[in-house]
């Protein structure tokens, strides 16, 4: 089961890049968890400077950007 987190306070960005990985992981048909990570403190643990950022199994995969569920990136 993959492990997938969200990394941002809260903002619409962060929402939408939440929503957009819950579309992929159905329509990939992966099993997988989605989790928000919010606290300031356990983001900056992963590297990231700007946010929305998405993790994948501990990996940073992106960040800054809200991506699409069809991206490829």
């Amino acid at each position: 089961m993959k492990k997938i987190q969200i990394l941002g306070t809260g903002c619409s960005k962060c929402k939408l890049l939440t929503a957009n990985a819950e579309v992929a992981v159905k329509m990939l048909g992966i099993e997988a968890t989605i989790e928000k990570v919010e606290k300031i403190h356990d983001i900056m643990k992963f590297g990231v400077m700007t946010t929305p950022a998405l993790v994948v199994d501990g990996q940073v995969k992106s960040a800054g950007k809200a991506l699409s569920a069809v991206d490829r990136k």
